[in-house]
């Protein structure tokens, strides 16, 4: 049922090898995210139009998915040179479908008896919805103030789901020491498969561009786990030959009450440190001290790319100005999204010929 192309998992920060037919966290020596690695071979993208078609440069058969279609989603033109990614399209209203279709598939492929996870709202629909498909119980906790559909939506597919007080570390401490013993953990980073489910983002551009890539890809960053898996993809394209040494410059957006990767990519650091006090209404980038945040910024650095924070003031209204310009109905963290791309292009760091696509992470609808 694994891919016969799986070489191993590698560690992204020390490079420790680890043997891939077993549940695995983190690191085992250093206890930070691993890589997924396969003997890359070139092929043609097959089969339905979802993120199942790169079955080669994914971890195991796409015969043994658990799927619930998820992938291929639109990408719409806004503009000449715009174009916007729109995620809210998954299943279950957003980018964290593809991650969980990935790790849920592996975790019980692997043996997993049970999930869990913290999460600022939609991560934990998608493991409930695609737990549930798995026939896994799911266990999430998240932040007392994420928006009430959130919360429900996972309480519909049947997960147990236990609110917290304070951020999503808070939620995932809440699991580490109370949740149940036996769940395995698919945190953010904390298992290596959901980079695979939302690095198939950039395979998708290539494909819907016509065997091209954008100049840049603006993205709202929480955990990080779309940034990082983006730029992985790249990699491998250039390792089957798709592509030459040429990359998209990926932008990290945040909001200005929470924006540990930009604070670390404008003070040059190798790492983020912990942001204090986090504030923003767009969920999914409260996220103050993210375990893969100094690869979000060696990809930055790698792609020539930048980082910037949005006014919280700012986010709500630019989601409904790209609503309005665009009929997508567009979460805060795509609104923050947008507000950069206005940024920039006023900087002059985003130039009119630059092909540019922006990223709507979610549906809006859960916040309303």
């Amino acid at each position: 049922m694994l891919n016969p192309h799986l070489k191993g998992l590698s560690c992204f920060a020390c490079g420790t090898f680890h043997e891939p037919g077993a549940l695995r966290t983190v690191c085992g020596r250093c206890g930070m995210p691993l890589r997924v690695d396969y003997a890359l071979q070139r092929f043609e993208p097959a089969g339905p139009p979802t993120l199942w078609r790169y079955g080669p440069v994914l971890p195991l058969d796409p015969a043994g998915a658990v799927t619930l279609g998820e992938g291929f989603t639109p990408l719409l033109r806004v503009d000449d040179q715009l174009w916007v990614k729109d995620e809210s399209r998954n299943p279950t209203g957003s980018f964290k479908a593809r991650g969980m279709a990935v790790a849920v598939s592996m975790a019980k492929a692997l043996g997993a008896r049970a999930l869990a996870a913290p999460s600022a709202g939609n991560a934990a629909g998608a493991l409930a919805a695609y737990g549930a498909a798995a026939g896994l119980p799911v266990t999430v906790a998240m932040p007392e103030d994420t928006p009430r559909a959130f919360v429900e939506e996972c309480r519909h597919y049947g997960a147990d789901t236990h609110l917290v007080r304070g951020t999503i570390s808070d939620a995932g401490k809440w699991l580490a020491g109370h949740g149940p013993r036996e769940a395995f953990d698919v945190s953010t980073l904390k298992e290596p498969y959901r980079v695979e489910g939302k690095k198939t983002m950039a395979y998708e551009l290539f494909e819907q561009m016509q065997g091209t890539l954008p100049d840049a890809i603006v993205y709202p960053t929480g955990g990080g786990t779309g940034l990082i898996g983006m730029w992985k993809a790249f990699d491998e394209m250039q390792a089957i030959g798709w592509i030459g040494p040429e990359r998209p410059r990926l932008v990290s957006v945040q909001a200005e009450g929470c924006a540990p990767v930009v604070r670390g990519f404008l003070s040059g650091t190798e790492q983020t440190e912990p942001w204090l006090s986090p504030r923003t209404e767009a969920y999914g980038l409260r996220v103050p001290n993210p375990i893969g945040g100094f690869i979000c910024l060696r990809a930055l650095r790698e792609t020539r790319g930048t980082a910037l924070a949005v006014a919280e003031n700012r986010i709500g209204p630019a989601a409904q100005e790209l609503s309005r310009r665009s009929g997508i109905d567009v979460c805060p963290e795509g609104g923050a999204a947008w507000a950069a791309v206005k940024d920039l292009s006023a900087s002059g760091w985003l130039k009119p010929r630059d092909r540019v696509v922006v990223f709507n992470t979610g549906t809006g609808l859960k916040y309303r």
